[in-house]
């Protein structure tokens, strides 16, 4: 378990140099292709041995017992070519240009791609154990802001309900009796300043 820092780099095998390598390619393509693909099996041996995949030692013993086939094929047909069959000459020419082509091509291609995956695994890539880029919050904690904002929240009237349907105050209705009194003491009003005024008239 690391911490913040540059992550270990993982010890990887010992890769030749690119020139080195087209250098092994060209000299065991040409050896292939000047033998007529008898001597296909060394470009495979090696690509077994750089691959060391189980696929890689089951196609050297193919290639090897193909090999084997066109040597003692070879070493059947007559001395002097005129006296081979159409049908000789087109099945030695066939196996000639497939052991050549299977061979070659599978060679480089697998060879290649091993290599370029061994050159992408070793490169260190960048930014790799860097601190992460949104640092988690601590719990509870609050922005000042926020913590601003906080007490003026506690003060904020509770905003009514516009859906909410008020009803009005009931309306109070005078009593009966009252309107009686008040209408009694009018009379009695009206009726004391009659009398006055008569009184004033008699003197």
């Amino acid at each position: 378990m690391h911490g913040y820092g540059p992550t270990p780099q993982q010890q990887t095998t010992s890769r030749p140099s690119p020139a080195t390598l087209t250098t092994v390619r060209v000299i065991l393509v040409t050896v292939t292709v000047l033998s007529c693909g008898l001597l296909g099996w060394v470009a495979m041996l090696r690509l077994a041995i750089v691959t060391r995949r189980p696929r890689d030692w089951a196609l050297l013993v193919v290639v090897m017992v193909l090999n084997a086939g066109l040597f003692a094929f070879i070493l059947g047909t007559p001395d002097d070519p005129d006296e081979m069959s159409d049908a000789s000459v087109l099945l030695m020419l066939l196996w000639i240009v497939a052991l050549l082509a299977g061979v070659i091509t599978y060679y480089l291609y697998v060879e290649i791609r091993h290599y370029s995956s061994l050159r992408s695994l070793g490169s260190p890539a960048p930014y790799t154990a860097t601190a992460p880029a949104h640092p988690t919050p601590l719990p509870y904690q609050q922005h000042p802001a926020q913590q601003r904002q906080q007490p003026q929240q506690h003060h904020q009237q509770p905003q009514p309900n516009p859906y909410t349907v008020q009803t009005p105050p009931p309306t109070p209705t005078p009593a009966p009796q009252r309107l009686d009194q008040v209408r009694a003491e009018l009379d009695e009003l009206s009726d004391y300043l009659r009398k006055e005024n008569r009184e004033g008239e008699g003197r």
